[in-house]
């Protein structure tokens, strides 16, 4: 096998949640473009038929299927449609995820409670059901970030608790399930990232930050999609357990 040989995914299946919008549908566009049909979830249903369009123009095939990842059976319809339909599961990227920028002093326990039920537990859920259809070389990767390894000025402590958790749930899944099923499990931690998230944030937040950024910008989802080709490819076939972080060098400003 080529070098460039071991970052194509031609014969191969990936599911993605939160496929609906933001850096999921970009991360669904990477993996058709590397050559991988793709099994496509989120909550917003209606939405996924323009992400479906994106992989079908590479040649790959695709399908939707309505999912939230904070029920079980959800995430276990998504990896069984995926099955049913392509025959296989090869790639998980756990994409699916919520945030809000609320004083921990006012946030009620409801609030933070759904903030970890999707990003925390239902990455769990959908690596479960997906583990127990794939076969040895498999890859999943759950998109952290990097408020899961510092704070950005900004409250958001379920967030921030919740990504952190999900870098503990990346290694520990990748001590049990490497070596016992040949699944690799990492994590990719974005930096500041043009998304529908952080549409949200106050006016001029994303502009002020970026003095802080050594690389001078926010970042293109393409940049973070190629780091997710990496993670999910026999490019990175000797890599588990591990965090990459994609932030423009925050972390080291």
């Amino acid at each position: 096998m080529g070098l460039l040989d071991r970052f194509r995914l031609d014969g191969r299946v990936a599911i993605v949640t939160g496929a609906s919008s933001g850096l999921g549908v970009a991360f669904a566009d990477a993996l058709a473009d590397a050559g991988a049909d793709v099994a496509l979830g989120a909550r917003r249903a209606d939405r996924l038929a323009e992400t479906a369009r994106l992989v079908t123009e590479h040649g790959r095939r695709a399908i939707t299927v309505p999912t939230d990842v904070g029920r079980a059976a959800d995430c276990d319809n998504l990896a069984a449609a995926a099955m049913d339909a392509f025959g296989r599961v090869d790639i998980l990227v756990n994409n699916a995820g919520i945030g809000a920028a609320i004083p921990a002093i006012r946030e009620t326990e409801e609030h933070f409670r759904g903030i970890l039920d999707i990003n925390l537990h239902g990455c769990f859920l959908m690596a479960q059901a997906a583990a127990q259809r794939m076969k040895p070389g498999s890859s999943i990767v759950n998109v952290s970030s990097v408020l899961g390894l510092v704070t950005a000025g900004l409250p958001q402590a379920a967030y921030s608790a919740s990504k952190a958790g999900l870098l503990g749930l990346t290694r520990d899944l990748a001590q049990q399930w490497t070596s016992r099923r040949g699944i690799r499990v990492n994590a990719l931690a974005p930096g500041w990232f043009t998304s529908e998230m952080t549409d949200e944030l106050p006016e001029g937040y994303l502009d002020s930050i970026t003095s802080g950024i050594p690389s001078g910008r926010v970042g293109e989802p393409a940049e973070l999609a190629a780091a997710l080709i990496f993670l999910a490819s026999d490019a990175s076939s000797y890599v588990t357990g591990e965090t990459l972080v994609v932030d423009g060098g925050l972390l080291i400003s």
